[in-house]
């Protein structure tokens, strides 16, 4: 799946629901940088994007990571970065 998700993206970068996908399938895989890189590229490239999709689902990874976890802080700061510039 992640491969085939790739490829979509490599061929169509705004492709974002197969972005979508990947950042979750790297999610699961334990790829939690790829994957939040992922979801910050499509909040960068069209914030409201499927009424925020990617937002909302940065939100989700957040509070399964917990807030203490690094990619959560990271994320945070990033996000906010882009949010609010």
């Amino acid at each position: 799946e992640i491969a085939n998700l790739t490829g979509a993206i490599e061929a169509d970068a705004d492709d974002h629901q197969s972005r979508l996908d990947l950042a979750v399938a790297l999610n699961a895989a334990g790829k939690k940088q790829e994957a939040l890189d992922h979801l910050l590229h499509i909040v960068r490239r069209k914030r409201d994007w499927n009424e925020e999709a990617a937002r909302k689902q940065l939100v989700k990874f957040f509070e399964a990571w917990g807030p203490k976890d690094e990619f959560t802080l990271l994320g945070r700061r990033k996000l906010s970065s882009i949010l609010f510039s």
